[in-house]
């Protein structure tokens, strides 16, 4: 089996204080449960553990993200930006949106190359046009972190007779990143899935910490043109303008979060403001969920001698 992977060293936490770890994806890819396995590995093992998630977005394509804190003495059930010792993504482009809550100096990346383009990430909206998706590579985020693991879950997953155990085979990964005995993660994972699917999970358990050791041994994979995402075509030149109310915002910070361009972030009043205008993509993903209406999208069309033609409407 190839290893779509890079990587460098594994990491095992501390007990000299509460280790973090954040757990990514999607709506539906088991984000959840891989925390519960966690927490519940943290309990039999005597130690203090925190649990922080937000889920039940799968209705908007949305991020489902889970934080975990364990130690002899945890107080803080969430993360900081920049104080995760182990990020793990079952999702790539989720992987990337929480990259920078990461330690870029000690941390360790886990996550799965798989892709799945939320429909909110069209350039264009209407029919046949180009999905946009962050292009950056499994040899790029690995130069920006301390130590990455990326491996093809999914398809590891699909060999093994059920894909929708991809979360259990990367909990495997970081069963050998995080310093617990085997038999604890077993002894969880068998309080925790269907009995009627424990032995699937189980063998993906197993399978995750193979590739784990196989990959040490291995170089580092060089990225070839399957990972490569070609920029996003628009056939339709538009002049989006994207505006915010000041007053109104709230500081949720969910339209940095979600933004698919990353093309928003928090000033120092932490308030939202549009810092690379011309990433915008006019998805008017920030402007529906923004829960204050503080932001507005404009789109234009542009004429072929570059003049507005019209405001287009917002897709149905």
């Amino acid at each position: 089996m190839s290893l779509d992977a890079t990587l460098i060293g594994a990491g095992q936490q501390t007990t000299e204080r509460p280790t973090n770890v954040l757990i990514v994806g999607v709506g539906g890819q088991g984000v959840v449960m891989v925390s519960k396995v966690l927490a519940r590995v943290c309990q039999l093992h005597d130690l203090e553990v925190k649990q922080s998630e937000v889920h039940g977005m799968a209705k908007r394509g949305g991020s489902v993200f889970s934080h975990v804190r364990f130690g002899h003495e945890v107080w803080s059930p969430t993360i900081a930006r920049g104080e995760a010792d182990t990020l793990l993504a079952l999702e790539w482009a989720e992987g990337l949106r929480w990259l920078s809550y990461l330690n870029a100096e000690t941390g360790t990346f886990i996550a799965d190359t798989r892709k799945i383009v939320p429909p909110f990430s069209c350039l264009d909206r209407r029919r046949g046009v180009t999905a946009s998706y962050p292009n950056e590579t499994v040899n790029k985020v690995a130069s920006q972190v301390a130590r990455s693991l990326a491996l093809d879950a999914n398809n590891m997953a699909t060999s093994l007779g059920n894909e929708r155990v991809s979360n259990t085979l990367l909990l495997g990964v970081l069963s050998k990143v995080l310093d617990f005995p085997e038999t604890v993660w077993e002894s969880a994972l068998a309080e925790l899935v269907p009995p009627k699917t424990l032995e699937t999970n189980q063998r993906a358990f197993q399978e995750g910490r193979a590739w784990v050791e196989r990959a040490r041994d291995a170089q580092p994979a060089r990225v070839d043109a399957a990972h490569e995402i070609p920029a996003p075509v628009s056939k339709t030149k538009r002049s989006v303008t994207l505006t915010i109310k000041e007053a109104w915002c709230k500081s949720c910070d969910i339209c940095v979060k979600m933004c698919p361009e990353r093309c928003l972030a928090m000033n120092d009043e932490a308030i939202a403001v549009l810092t690379n205008a011309d990433a915008c993509t006019g998805c008017r993903l920030c402007e529906w969920l923004c829960p204050d209406l503080a932001i507005k999208v404009r789109i234009e069309s542009i004429s072929p001698d570059n003049t507005p033609s019209g405001r287009e409407k917002a897709p149905a």
